[in-house]
């Protein structure tokens, strides 16, 4: 039961919030597209579409939260993403809340 709820809570917040758990997997070291696929996997424990990751990679690109560069890897490129000063400035904001609203909790 226990772990139901908390894989609803880990869908919801990838779904309503996916840009920013990017962010942190992307924080973590640049990676690329089917990298931070596997890890959302692994490490939430849920499906991530491609129809989901990689509009959102485009869309964060264009916002100037990640850049990318083309990296040959195994015969063919692939696009390796990186935190911008944007895009930190982001993270580091989001964690804040987080840690505010937990204060606050506390009290």
């Amino acid at each position: 039961m226990v772990s139901d709820i908390k894989k609803q809570i880990v869908q919801r917040l990838t779904r309503d919030m996916l840009d920013l758990q990017l962010l942190r997997f992307i924080d973590a070291e640049p990676t690329w597209g089917y990298r931070i696929k596997k890890s959302v996997e692994a490490d939430l424990g849920i499906k991530l579409r491609h129809g989901a990751l990689y509009p959102t990679l485009n869309a964060m690109e264009r916002e100037g939260l990640v850049e990318s560069q083309r990296q040959p890897q195994s015969g063919r490129a692939r696009k390796v993403y990186s935190l911008t000063p944007k895009g930190r400035n982001l993270l580091d904001a989001y964690y804040a809340v987080l840690k505010e609203q937990l204060k606050n909790k506390a009290h």
